[in-house]
């Protein structure tokens, strides 16, 4: 079974570094301020000569309540009018991307994240889509996967039968936990009737996919209060599940200076939480994918991951990683052909730079052919637990053994810990080391080798 996992509480100890999440490589935190406005352009002309399909992320960076957990980018306000000039920018930010698109590209995939989509009014919404489908090739079939993150809170059955009507066919709803206390401790009241009420909305309406998120290790939950949380949420049976592990950095993101830090789980009940959550959704039926998301075995990802064709980019694990990913709003991030670029995460900046007919494009990286090659091995490590050498060596023209060399140490000690099966044409990630693959594809990144080395001195 791919989905096979075993606990293992000595290598999880031994292996839980802190590491990326790989929605890209090299990842975010690579990009440099030499990226600009004619690389994207130079791209997009690329992308267009290819007539690459697109994939599509509209950041909506507003927010009416606070949660404190949040890292996102987002703007905390009660006044609504606040959207109205965000939009009028990001429509001509979709102006001026598009002009340098064919038509022909079609939209296979749409994505509203925040912030709180939903946060806009009905006609904002309606506007914003019709800009969308003015300027880019959407599918009016129902055909393309067209998703919006909902907040149970800021989203009733018309809202939801709107969304539908606009074309979108999936969601992602936002809970977290269901526990009062640990609600109160995060500032995110949210009744289960509440999310209840969305899910029911969605499946009479008929959207193709729900997904749930969870978050383990927030201030005041327990074990046996977020096993509750996650029974609940198996009764409502959405189609995928996304269980996020809270790091907590108030050093960087200030709202989680509100939360209490004495409140929160020990380490070893984190664990325990993990574990418990993962034999609850294996003995409902739900299949593991892979870092944090679980997935019914009819699903997409599900399927794709089976068939080998499940892939992984700035929307996290996706059946359209051979698009191209156009990013829109503030902070938002593309990936078109070899670049990776990403809007200023200034609200103010993102708005006066559009003001003055320029695109808010501030930073990103061109990827060599390392990279090119690494970002090959890690996506194959990350979304099938498997990497045939010959693949490799096909596609790059090298000697996957003679150019990885320097790690083979590395590798063959994953080996004898039992996290890997390294063979002569193969690594295969094991049952007891699905949930650390993020440290087996660790090893394979270039630029935290570097990191490491320039953040330690040698011991002699």
């Amino acid at each position: 079974m791919l989905d096979a996992i075993r606990w293992d509480t000595d290598l999880i100890r031994r292996y839980d570094l802190s590491g990326p999440r790989y929605t890209s490589y090299p990842t975010a935190v690579q990009f440099t301020s030499q990226v600009g406005t004619f690389d994207l352009f130079h791209a997009l002309r690329d992308s267009r000569k290819a007539l690459r399909p697109l994939s599509l992320y509209v950041h909506v960076p507003f927010c009416a309540n606070i949660c404190y957990y949040c890292a996102c980018n987002k703007v905390i306000t009660k006044d609504r009018g606040r959207a109205l000039p965000y939009l009028q920018r990001l429509e001509q930010e979709i102006q001026l991307i598009a002009c340098h698109l064919d038509p022909a590209q079609k939209v296979e995939q749409l994505h509203f994240g925040g912030g709180t989509p939903t946060f806009l009014s009905h006609d904002e919404l309606r506007q914003l889509m019709a800009q969308l489908r003015k300027h880019f090739n959407l599918l009016d079939d129902d055909s393309g996967d067209y998703g919006i993150e909902i907040d149970p809170r800021e989203a009733d059955w018309s809202t939801m039968g709107l969304l539908r009507e606009l074309g979108f066919n999936r969601v992602s709803i936002g809970l977290q936990d269901l526990d009062p206390a640990v609600q109160r401790a995060v500032n995110r009241l949210q009744s289960l009737e509440e999310t209840r009420a969305v899910i029911d909305a969605a499946r009479t309406l008929q959207f193709r996919s729900i997904n749930i998120d969870l978050i383990y290790g927030l201030p005041r939950q327990t074990p046996e209060n977020f096993a509750r949380t996650v029974d609940e949420v198996i009764a409502l049976q959405p189609d995928r599940l996304s269980v996020f592990n809270y790091a907590h950095l108030p050093e960087r993101f200030l709202p989680q200076r509100r939360i209490n830090s004495a409140e929160l789980p020990t380490p070893a009940q984190k664990l325990e939480m993990l574990q418990g959550t993962i034999e609850q959704l294996t003995n409902a039926g739900y299949r593991y994918i892979g870092m944090d998301h679980f997935a019914l075995p009819d699903d997409e990802l599900a399927i794709a991951q089976e068939e080998s064709t499940l892939q992984r980019n700035f929307q996290g694990y996706t059946t359209h990683g051979h698009c191209d990913l156009i990013g829109l709003g503030v902070s938002a991030i593309s990936q078109i052909g070899d670049l990776y670029c990403q809007n200023s995460s200034d609200l103010n900046l993102y708005q006066n730079t559009l003001a003055s007919a320029q695109l808010a494009t501030n930073r990103g990286l061109l990827c060599n052919a390392d990279d090119r090659l690494r970002r090959a091995v890690i996506q194959q490590l990350i979304c099938h637990f498997s990497l045939e050498f010959a693949g490799i060596e096909q596609a790059f023209n090298i000697d996957f053994r003679g150019y990885f060399s320097e790690l083979w140490p590395q590798l063959q000690e994953m080996a004898k810990d039992g996290l890997i099966e390294l063979g002569s044409e193969r690594i295969t990630v094991l049952p007891a080391g699905r949930l650390l693959v993020r440290s087996v594809c660790m090893v394979f990144d270039a630029y935290l080798e570097q990191q490491n080395r320039q953040r330690f001195s040698r011991v002699i």
